[in-house]
C-alpha cells in the first residue's frame, strides 16, 4: 500500500509539473505576444525643422486681422514625440509685425491720428501638440493628422513707431510673455519627413506693442480754440489705446521636420 501511495504520489509530481510547464510556456508566451502588441511600431521619438510664413498683428491700429499688412516670420523647432497623440515642440521664432493708420483706419479719428509702428519679434516658446488621428506609426493607415497646440512663450521685441502725426517716431523695446495656441494639419511625405501647415495665435500680456497704450496723455478729441499768444490752434485726435484689450500677434505658415529613427522595427 505504502508503495502504491508512493508512485500515486510520484506520477501526480510529473503530471502537475508537466501542467505547470504548460501553463507558464502560455503565460509568458502570452506576456511577450501582449508587449509586442503594445509597443511601438517605430521608434520615431525626436524631430527637428523649420518652417515659414507670414506674421500680423491686432491692436489699437489694426482691431482686425488684416493680410494686407504682413510681414515674414521664421521658426525652428526641436521636437519630442511621447507616443502617437501628444508632442511636446520647443522653438524660436523670429518675425516681424506692422501697421499704420493711413494704410487702413479704424475711423475718422484714426486717420487724423496717423499712428504707425514696424516692431521685430524674438520668441522662445515651448508647446504640447495634440495628433487626432494615429499617423506616426509606420504602419498606419493614415498619412496625415489635424493637430492642436497649445503652450507658454516670451517674446522680446525691438520697435520703432510714433502715436500720432505730431510726433516723431522713435525706438522703444519691451518684454511680454505669450501663451501660443493654434492648429494644423500634418502630412508624413514618408518616414522620415513630415510637412505641416500651422495658423498659430499670440495674446500677449501687453498693451504696447503698437506703442499706443492708456498711459500716454490724453489729446482733446475735438478741435480746441487757438492760442492767443501764438494764434495756433492745439492738436486734437486720439493718440491712447484701450485699457481693457492686450495686443496680439498671428503666425500662419508652413513646416519641415526630419524624424530621427534609431531602432528599425517590423510590423509582422
Amino acid at each position: 500500500m505504502e508503495r502504491f501511495l508512493n508512485v500515486g504520489y510520484f506520477i501526480t509530481c510529473i503530471v502537475l509539473k508537466k501542467v505547470n510547464s504548460k501553463i507558464f510556456s502560455h503565460l509568458i508566451l502570452f506576456l511577450v505576444f501582449t508587449g509586442a502588441f503594445y509597443l511601438p511600431l517605430s521608434a520615431q521619438k525626436y524631430e527637428i525643422g523649420g518652417g515659414i510664413g507670414g506674421a500680423v498683428y491686432s491692436g489699437d491700429i489694426l482691431r482686425k486681422i488684416d493680410p494686407g499688412q504682413a510681414s515674414l516670420q521664421g521658426t525652428l523647432f526641436g521636437k519630442r514625440n511621447f507616443d502617437n497623440v501628444w508632442t511636446l515642440r520647443a522653438g524660436l521664432s523670429l518675425a516681424q509685425v506692422n501697421a499704420a493708420d493711413s494704410i487702413k483706419p479704424i475711423d475718422a479719428m484714426a486717420r487724423y491720428r496717423d499712428a504707425r509702428f514696424r516692431a521685430g519679434i524674438i520668441e522662445f516658446s515651448a508647446v504640447m501638440e495634440f495628433n487626432f488621428l494615429d499617423f506616426l506609426r509606420n504602419d498606419s493607415e493614415f498619412k496625415f493628422s489635424p493637430y492642436a497646440f497649445f503652450g507658454l512663450g516670451y517674446a522680446q521685441i525691438l520697435a520703432k513707431g510714433n502715436t500720432w502725426f505730431y510726433l516723431p517716431s522713435s525706438r522703444y523695446n519691451l518684454g511680454t510673455v505669450v501663451i501660443p495656441f493654434g492648429g494644423g494639419v500634418k502630412y508624413r511625405l514618408n518616414d522620415r519627413w513630415t510637412f505641416a501647415g500651422e495658423l498659430g495665435f499670440r495674446p500677449t500680456t501687453t498693451d504696447y506693442l503698437d506703442k499706443l497704450d492708456s498711459s500716454l496723455p490724453v489729446i482733446p478729441r475735438y478741435p480746441q480754440p487757438a492760442d492767443p499768444n501764438t494764434g495756433q490752434s492745439p492738436p486734437y485726435g486720439v493718440n491712447f489705446g484701450n485699457p481693457y484689450t492686450k495686443d496680439w500677434y498671428y503666425f500662419l505658415g508652413f513646416t519641415l521636420s526630419y524624424t530621427f529613427a534609431n531602432v528599425k522595427c517590423y510590423a509582422y
